[in-house]
């Protein structure tokens, strides 16, 4: 199961996640994203645990706790949803 971490604080990484969420079971990857230009994180990242038990688990008892002082959501990924992308000209 893919799962969603959101409103991490910026100093927060992958080593700290992967540390909060291997306690529920096996943690197979954690990604947290940067912005592109800047570098710093977006505040959010993805956590893959291949046990939807324990992934379902870590989602119920990490939603709303704080976490590197900050109150972290945590929900199951939805799937990324491809937009279209308008151009301000037309040709």
């Amino acid at each position: 199961m893919n799962i969603y971490v959101g409103n991490l604080s910026v100093e927060t990484n992958e080593q700290q996640l992967s540390e909060l969420f291997s306690p529920f079971g096996i943690v197979l990857s954690t990604k947290v994203m940067y912005d592109t230009y800047s570098g710093r994180s977006r505040g959010f990242a993805f956590i893959e645990m291949p046990d939807d038990a324990h992934a379902t688990a870590a989602i119920r008892s990490l939603n709303e706790t704080f976490f590197d002082r900050k109150a972290i959501v945590v929900s199951e990924a939805r799937p990324r949803v491809e937009r279209e992308r308008f151009s301000r000209f037309t040709y």
